[in-house]
């Protein structure tokens, strides 16, 4: 799939997948549930994946 983004576009959706990256992190940290704890992990993989696809992001969540 192909998605066409602006410049601005782009930069927005950086900010906002890197926000959520940083919550996820808290979140898995905090997760007792094995099973959701994994299901979090994918997820983080996938937006990594994203923003990879977006080339990166000047504040980049590792």
């Amino acid at each position: 799939m192909r998605v066409d983004l602006t410049d601005e576009e782009r930069e927005i959706l950086r900010t906002v997948l890197e926000s959520y990256l940083s919550d996820l992190r808290m979140e898995i940290a905090d997760t007792d549930s094995m099973d959701f704890r994994e299901m979090l992990k994918r997820r983080k993989e996938v937006l990594h994946k994203v923003l990879d696809a977006l080339g990166g992001a000047p504040g980049e969540v590792g």
